[in-house]
């Protein structure tokens, strides 16, 4: 039957699902699974029936290639019915994953197997819909309201354990799927597994669960549309399943149409899009031991992140004192790690870090990534002395403004450079800028992108400019915000309305998390060739001046130690900061500066798409979404902006050059969309 394998042993009835790579639930398996149990229905001597995976999971979810498309018949919710409806006893295995409408399919047969080291869960929240194929009916029938709300409204995965303590499996047994779908099969007809129709299970209400439910949503994820409609359809549950799938469905429909749908869907697709890369034929190497250079907070993350991840690890500082501070910091990260599951003690434990004040002690490794100041002339003699101990290692940058290229320049292999931009804290943060010099080998991109998959992390590819594709663009909306600042908004308004916008925090909030001297840096760097017209407020240099760093000097823009709320000492700064620039403060509405920001946001990212920094726009979404807290459910600046429109942004960009013609220019790539109605999107689908 095409995507699915069927045979017949004694009495028992197999239908192995087989639709590589990870049996989507697609039209064809859906229809196979139809077909195949009708014939598994007419054949008198069939009186189980088993269902497993072939190859790597039961079902892993839904085929993300349908996404968008009109649904074809079967649906997924006739499938789960027709299994459930049998009348001869079904058994699931699940191995691998089983996850969304593959969660679904294992709840409507009649008992369940779980293989060890199963991902079960349904994800559908995150992709901004709902369970709609009986998720948020047939499992609180067997977990219970509470625990249902817990995991369909988050989205989380669960191994076997958890799965039977909560009873979506009833039972664990390792082996190959077909031989246990067999023996359990067999276990159905003798008694010794108890089988049941889920939706006969009678669910015990309980509407004070669903009600804390509603009002933490509402005050934790007010902004969001799929965990509300999880709720609304989990309290369904207690009544008659063809009503609560009713209900179901009716849900489902409307998060469909929700524009948070499109935007979580495209945010998944950007995670699977920045893996293609030019250099993807290129052979990576195989690297087995990592040097890091610096100890500092970045220099200890990116050694954290590469234990994490099972490399053995050289860390080198030049002073015994920052050297013992960085063997804490790992320490700290890696005793974190365990705390939160991610690692066994024993595991910790056995970790292999070197630190050493030798450059010497490199010798070995295959890549050597530096940590150091941001200075070019204290990573060029890094690097220098970094390629003498390690011939034959590929040489990284951890910069996050400096020309990879004029790096590259004082190398004798070249070649072997590439720029590794990581995000603090780096054992932490998803994002991974790869940053690819004229001059870097392919083999050496293809081996960066390796290692990004292997750490956990987004490797995004990235051309080489001031601050590459993030850090340029924000430095771009910050000058915005701090415009804002100086026409009449205050900080705290701004990171009011940027939170109202999705973000976790607004970006002065984020200036005192980061440290107000690492924009510092930027600025005295770019002085010397600051455009004459540009305005310009010295609020956050005296503020640096003062010692005023944020939260690790106790004050910055907010108060952290002694006091809490807004500094009071930055609103004398500012006001006279207005004075010398002889303007009027006005007040600003929340659109307004929600406005003016995430204009010059994508104003500065379709310039790096431009120009080919970004190799496509939903490159740049992903660097938004995995290393700036873009909200997810906008899909990124350049998505957002697709929203909006090319022609309507160029109309805001116009307006406000206004009052700023140096600073609001409209890009050649937004104006040519707007003359023809050209999207981001179709950039993304031409590659």
């Amino acid at each position: 039957m095409g995507a699915v394998a069927t045979e017949i042993v004694g009495r028992i009835g197999l239908i192995g699902f087989d639709s590589p790579p990870v049996n989507a639930a697609g039209h064809a398996l859906r229809m196979a699974i139809v077909e195949a149990m009708a014939a598994m229905a007419a054949e008198p001597g069939v009186e189980a029936i088993g269902l497993y995976g072939k190859g790597r999971a039961f079902i892993a979810g839904a085929d993300i290639t349908e996404f968008g498309k009109p649904p074809r018949d079967p649906w997924l919710p006739e499938v789960c019915n027709v299994i459930e409806a049998s009348a001869k006893p079904v058994v699931a295995v699940l191995h691998g994953a089983a996850l969304g409408g593959g969660l679904e399919v294992a709840i409507s047969a009649h008992a369940r197997i779980a293989v060890p080291g199963v991902a079960v869960g349904f994800p559908e929240v995150t992709l901004g819909v709902i369970p709609g194929a009986g998720g948020t009916q047939r499992g609180p029938r067997l977990t219970g309201i509470p625990k249902a709300i817990g995991l369909i409204t988050t989205g989380r995965r669960i191994g076997a354990d958890e799965a039977l303590e909560m009873g979506l499996v009833d039972r664990i047994a390792d082996g190959d799927p077909r031989e246990l779908a067999l023996h359990w099969a067999e276990a159905a007809l003798t008694g010794e597994l108890p089988t049941r129709r889920t939706g006969g299970i009678a669910v015990t209400p309980d509407d004070a669960a669903l009600d804390a439910a509603e009002a933490q949503l509402r005050e934790t994820q007010g902004h969001l549309f799929a965990p509300h409609k999880c709720v609304e359809a989990i309290r369904a549950c207690t009544g008659p399943l063809p009503e609560g799938l009713a209900i179901e469905r009716a849900g489902f429909n409307a998060c469909i149409e929700s524009p948070q749908r499109a935007g979580l869907i495209h945010a998944f697709f950007a995670e699977r899009a920045v893996q293609k890369i030019p250099e993807a034929g290129a052979t990576a190497r195989d690297i087995t031991k990592i040097g890091v250079i610096g100890a500092g907070t970045m220099g200890s993350g990116i050694a954290s992140a590469f234990l994490l991840a099972g490399y053995p690890v050289t860390m080198v500082e030049r002073a015994q004192d920052a050297l013992d501070r960085g063997i804490s910091t790992v320490g700290k990260n890696l005793d974190g790690a365990v705390k939160r599951g991610r690692m066994a003690q024993e595991t910790r434990d056995a970790l292999p870090l070197t630190a050493t004040t030798e450059m010497g002690d490199l010798s070995g490794c295959d890549l050597v990534i530096e940590a150091v100041f941001e200075d070019f002339e204290v990573k060029r003699e890094v690097l220098s002395a970094m390629e003498d101990a390690c011939p034959g290692a590929i040489l990284a940058t951890n910069t996050s403004y400096l020309d990879v290229n004029a790096l590259a320049q004082t190398l004798k292999r070249p070649e072997e450079f590439i720029g590794l931009h990581f995000f603090s804290p780096a054992h932490v943060m998803k994002l991974l800028e790869v940053v690819v010099g004229d001059r870097t080998a392919p083999e050496v991109t293809a081996t960066a992108f390796k290692l990004g998959k292997r750490l956990g992390k987004i490797a995004v590819r990235s051309g080489v400019c001031d601050g590459f594709i993030g850090n340029r663009v924000m430095n771009h909306y910050r000058k915005a915000a701090d415009h804002l600042v100086l026409d009449g908004a205050s900080p705290q308004e701004i990171d009011a309305a940027m939170r109202g916008f999705g973000f976790a925090m607004g970006p002065f909030e984020v200036s005192d998390l980061a440290g107000l001297d690492i924009g510092w840096a930027t600025r005295k760097r770019h002085a010397a060739t600051r455009h004459p017209d540009e305005r310009y407020s010295t609020v956050a240099d005296t503020m640096c001046e003062n010692g005023w760093l944020g939260r690790k000097t106790g004050r910055g823009w907010y108060l952290y130690e002694g006091g809490s709320g807004p500094n009071p000492e930055v609103a004398p700064l500012i006001e006279a900061e207005r004075v010398r620039h002889g303007i009027a403060p006005r007040s600003f509405t929340a659109e307004e500066i929600v406005e003016r920001y995430m204009t010059a946001m994508i104003s500065e990212a379709s310039r790096v798409v431009e120009e080919g920094i970004a190799l496509r726009p939903i490159d740049v979404d992903a660097v938004f979404l995995f290393g700036y807290g873009f909200p997810r459910w906008r899909g990124g600046p350049m998505h957002h902006a697709d929203t909006l429109g090319a022609a309507e942004i160029v109309a805001t960009i116009e307006r406000l050059a206004g009052d700023d013609p140096q600073f609001w220019q409209v890009p050649s790539i937004l104006a040519r969309m707007a003359e023809t109605g050209g999207t981001f999107a179709e950039m993304n689908r031409e590659e």
